[in-house]
């Protein structure tokens, strides 16, 4: 279920070519869509642009027009980061970074899992190579669970809300290619969100959700080093895996574990 291309999508769904690329976007939540709606100046113009605290400094948070949004410019990590800041090898537009996300965000939107409900997606070609963008709608009143786990120590019910949704989208065949606590969002009455599909597939269930575990745990500990020890303990990860856990076998009673 990895690729992407085979999931069916609805009439509302359209691409629109411009100069050097095109732009995938939603027409029944953006009927009026430009290719502007990926340049932060073009929303500059019609009101407030800040950058993202979060993050690799690629995202931008956008209130104008009465929207409320977040536009990410993908940016590289790492090594290959030396080579390029922002351009990635053309495989075609089906393949670019913002498409792919994108049509994830989509699927899972449509589900009802608790993912950032994509507006637009855009890339621009030059050569062999490309810069890609993709527009979300910004989730209100949310806080990371970095930022909580820094600001104060996090709630048992909040560990155990996080690990139920995580095996939820697991058992849905979710593989986040970042699962870290900067990219799990929280928000009142114990709302779950993830964000930055980046890079994530559909997967038939196998150890990559193990390893899915192990990444966000290693966050978690490397947030709460220089912390208090009372900010995450050996029981907060446990009280998240037994949630996690128990998560599986009150969906198996409902028979709800695949993806549709």
């Amino acid at each position: 279920m990895a690729g992407l291309n085979f999931l069916a999508t609805g009439a509302e769904v359209r691409t629109v070519e411009h100069g050097g690329g095109a732009m995938l976007y939603d027409s029944s939540r953006a009927g009026n869509a430009v290719p502007g709606w990926l340049d932060p100046d073009w929303w500059r113009k019609r009101g407030t642009v800040t950058v993202a605290s979060e993050g690799r400094g690629g995202a931008c948070l956008i209130d104008a027009d009465g929207r409320s949004l977040v536009l990410r410019h993908y940016r590289r990590g790492g090594w290959a980061a030396h080579l390029s800041a922002d351009r990635y090898w053309w495989h075609g537009a089906e393949q670019t970074r913002s498409f792919r996300e994108w049509h994830l965000l989509y699927h899972l939107h449509r589900v009802g899992l608790p993912v950032p409900m994509p507006v637009a997606a855009g890339y621009r070609r030059r050569g062999r190579s490309y810069v890609a963008d993709l527009l979300v709608q910004r989730l209100p009143g949310v806080r990371s669970l970095a930022s909580e786990l820094r600001s104060a120590p996090v709630a048992l019910r909040t560990w155990v809300a996080v690990g139920r949704w995580l095996r939820r989208f697991h058992l849905c065949g979710v593989c986040h290619a970042d699962l870290n606590a900067h990219n799990i969002m929280l928000g009142a009455d114990d709302a779950v969100w993830l964000i930055d599909f980046d890079r994530g597939t559909l997967r038939s269930p196998g150890w990559w959700s193990d390893a899915n575990l192990v990444r966000l745990h290693r966050s978690l500990v490397k947030i709460a080093a220089p912390l208090p020890p009372e900010r995450f303990s050996a029981a907060d990860w446990q009280l998240l895996l037994d949630s996690y856990f128990a998560t599986r076998l009150e969906l198996q009673a409902d028979n709800v574990l695949a993806f549709p």
